[in-house]
């Protein structure tokens, strides 16, 4: 029984957090670039062209330079991804993505911390990764084990 009240304890305080992270700035900044975001035509227009030449780029991958249309698919490809990213609505969600993901990352690194130093946990960031006594999420592949 007292395990199954710990379980519950622990999932209460689950939720708890993740209420807090939902209601925090930075989750509400996320929301807020995500709403422009996808409710803007001209970046929609943008993320849609873009997006539309990933399959054609695909294709050209597959056959490399041999392919016929290489150098209009690659170049298009260039153009349609800056356009796409200098877009201040894109550059803008990328940010609050970023602040969010951080966020997350450093919550993760806090949690694994208070159950042992030696829980490796796989933030995707080279700040937590590196020298944080984190372990890097290689497999062992390093030598931080």
């Amino acid at each position: 029984m007292l395990a199954t009240l710990e379980s519950i304890e622990l999932l209460e305080d689950a939720e708890r957090l993740a209420k807090m992270v939902l209601e925090s700035d930075i989750a509400e900044q996320y929301q807020i670039c995500l709403y422009k975001m996808q409710n803007n035509k001209e970046t929609q227009r943008k993320i849609n062209r873009f997006v539309s030449l990933k399959d054609l780029y695909e294709e050209v991958q597959r056959f490399g330079k041999y392919h016929p249309d290489y150098k209009r698919v690659m170049s298009e490809i260039r153009e349609y991804k800056r356009e796409m990213d200098l877009d201040p609505r894109v550059a803008e969600f990328k940010l609050a993505e970023n602040d969010l993901q951080s966020l997350l990352d450093e919550i993760s690194m806090m949690l694994g911390g208070a159950v042992s130093k030696h829980i490796k946990v796989p933030t995707g960031n080279p700040f937590f990764d590196a020298g944080h006594g984190s372990g890097c999420g290689g497999g062992g592949s390093c030598s931080c084990g």
